[in-house]
């Protein structure tokens, strides 16, 4: 789902903090993350409760931490899945066909995906911020 504002596309909104569960995503220093734990503090005396949110980033891995009152909006991309053929591998490398649009461009296959892609076979890719990465293949 995008959504289209004039003749941008939109590529994250707000939710609050205290929504959050593991395994929805959430942007942290503009990187798109996956929620993995969240904790959650007393509120005290004078304060509002507090978030630790611990999230992974789906594109590079790396563990990011964000600390937030529980009433505060934090950032939420859009994430979509698609459905790609594979056209042809070269190396690392894969020129796949968007099944939808038929749009033709090029991605890295991962290296746990490497042995399984070829020309024919479909992947699934996760498309967040103007990025994109292949999932699996089916």
């Amino acid at each position: 789902m995008q959504l289209v504002v004039g003749v941008r596309m939109v590529e994250k909104v707000f939710s609050v903090a205290k929504g959050l569960k593991p395994g929805n995503y959430i942007l942290i220093d503009g990187v798109p993350c996956k929620v993995v734990d969240v904790e959650s503090s007393k509120p005290g005396k004078h304060g509002a409760a507090k978030m630790r949110i611990t999230a992974i980033g789906i594109f590079e891995g790396q563990k990011k931490t964000l600390l937030s009152p529980g009433d505060a909006d934090v950032e939420v991309p859009i994430i979509e899945r698609k459905t790609v053929q594979i056209m042809s591998v070269s190396g690392k490398t894969a020129q796949v066909m968007d099944s939808q649009t038929y749009e033709m461009y090029e991605m890295e296959i991962p290296d746990e995906l490497l042995n399984q892609a070829a020309p024919g076979k479909e992947a699934e890719i996760i498309e967040a911020m103007g990025r994109r990465k292949m999932e699996r293949i089916r």
